[in-house]
């Protein structure tokens, strides 16, 4: 069975249906983007029984000619790099819809989009051919553009666009070096593995030519991810965007960023890759210090957040620039572990915004009282998200600091200091928010319901599960990322 085929088009076929329905019957919709989300969910479990952790070549092939006179192809596989990437976009595009019943504006189109964007994420992950890999990733492009210019904040137009945008320059990018690629091949191909078995003819073209496709590939997934100086798109389109597409854009999209720069950056320029390091450490400290700096200078929750993505997506940098499987392995599982903790946080915020309608940290007080269940919850989740060991985020940050600390000694003790400032700011969030006497303003306001307890406690169990034994996310990702290093260093 075409499983992987399977997973992505799940969704497809349910935004096709619900493109069908009576835009009226708004409870039909939901039940059948929820049926076809949670199916690819399923698809995706089954998946990763079948998925073998010890061998680190790709499985589940999938593979046809698609464009003979390209030399295109259908191809698809997974291996330890997308295949935790794989689970967490099914689990957390269906924890966002679940999060999405509450929209009630424009649903059938809202729901549409929605599936067509898991669609594009899901197929990222997966494709092995660059034309099919960049059809994926422009797919994606599209639906959240509207996602967050219809369904956002007051300045919802002007965030999409800025998003929509900053995308583009770096997608047209992206193209450019498919395209150098593919007339550099003999014989012409875009397929991914050939390319990869195929590098050293294209350091033989001379470190230009190598550099140049390195930085446009690299251009395209900086943006995405986002690193410095690309992320002043990230806070706007996060303040504007629905708390559900907010969970999708911290937990996925940005994730896209770092699997493309070790599917493509490290295996097939790994002469440019060398020649950037100093560059790319440089970049993973600003990241790290800068993003965490601007996120405690921020008295709006949603946007604190958004800026420690931008924080906690450095520490990934650092674990990549380690050039070595200890630092890779912590990469990855500091983007998994990101996406289930941030993805906790937008939906915490969610909550209290659907019932105040502010997210001023200034404006609460005591709420810990009021709200034990709510309190507690999010607790956790910061407590996550500024490395409590225990939880998840404490293993995947220490082994990006253990990977990257031998060659790069000084850039990763001064990274450290990222950790302090996050456990700052999360720590004066919740003494502000839930400590202290309580502000009567709030005296009528109403613990957690059962649709969101829905939403935040399994992101709340794989925290405390993947913080108490990793064993369980590191092994699903240890052979590739070994292999993967040992490419990368073998000149």
């Amino acid at each position: 069975m075409p499983l992987l085929s399977l997973i992505i088009f799940l969704p497809l076929a349910g935004a096709l249906i619900i493109l069908m329905m009576d835009k009226e019957k708004t409870k039909a919709i939901q039940k059948v983007g929820l049926i076809f989300s949670g199916l690819a969910l399923l698809a995706s479990l089954v998946l990763l029984i079948d998925f073998d952790p010890s061998n680190s070549a790709m499985q589940f092939v999938e593979e046809f000619s698609w464009i003979p006179a390209l030399n295109v192809k259908y191809l698809l596989g997974a291996d330890g790099l997308s295949m935790p990437l794989m689970i967490l976009t099914t689990l957390l595009s269906f924890i966002s819809l679940i999060a999405s019943l509450g929209i009630d504006k424009r649903v059938k189109e809202y729901w549409f989009w929605f599936l067509i964007l898991e669609v594009g994420m899901l197929g990222v992950f997966v494709a092995l051919d660059f034309f099919l890999f960049y059809v994926f990733w422009e797919i994606t492009l599209v639906p959240m553009y509207f996602l967050i210019g219809i369904w956002g904040g007051p300045q919802k137009e002007y965030a999409a666009t800025k998003f929509f945008l900053y995308t583009l320059f770096g997608s047209v990018f992206m193209l450019l070096s498919i395209i150098a690629l593919y007339f550099a091949s003999e014989p012409h191909t875009l397929n991914m593995l050939e390319l990869m078995a195929q590098r050293d003819a294209f350091f033989a073209k001379g470190m230009t030519f190598q550099m140049l496709v390195f930085l446009g590939f690299y251009v395209a997934f900086a943006i995405k991810i986002p690193m410095f100086p690309f992320h002043t798109w990230l806070p706007l389109a996060h303040v504007e965007a629905p708390t559900a597409v907010s969970v999708i854009l911290a937990g996925v999209l940005l994730k896209m960023g770092g699997y493309g720069i070790l599917r493509v950056n490290l295996p097939m320029f790994p002469q440019a890759t060398e020649a950037f390091l100093p560059f790319l450490i440089v970049l993973a400290f600003i990241n790290i210090f800068y993003g965490s700096l601007c996120a405690m200078a921020q008295k709006d929750m949603k946007r604190m957040v958004a800026y420690s993505s931008i924080n906690h997506m450095g520490y990934a940098m650092l674990g990549i620039a380690s050039m070595n499987a200890i630092g890779f392995n912590g990469a990855v599982f500091q983007m998994i572990n990101h996406g289930i903790i941030t993805g906790s946080l937008f939906l915490l915020v969610g909550v209290i915004y659907d019932r105040t309608h502010t997210r001023d940290i200034d404006a609460f007080g005591g709420l810990g009282a009021k709200v034990p269940l709510y309190a507690g919850v999010m607790t956790l989740a910061c407590m996550a998200s500024l490395g409590l060991p225990g939880l998840a985020g404490f293993v995947s940050e220490f082994l990006c600091f253990l990977g990257a600390f031998g060659p790069w000694k000084l850039w990763t003790m001064l990274s450290v200091s990222g950790i302090l400032i996050t456990a700052a700011f999360f720590l004066r969030m919740i003494q502000k928010v839930f400590l202290g006497p309580l502000n009567e303003k709030w005296s009528g306001l109403t613990d957690m319901n059962a649709r969101e307890l829905v939403t935040t406690i399994p992101l709340a169990a794989l925290t405390v599960a993947l913080g108490v034994y990793p064993k369980w996310g590191l092994d699903l990702m240890n052979q590739t990322m070994t292999s993967l290093a040992q490419l990368v260093t073998k000149q």
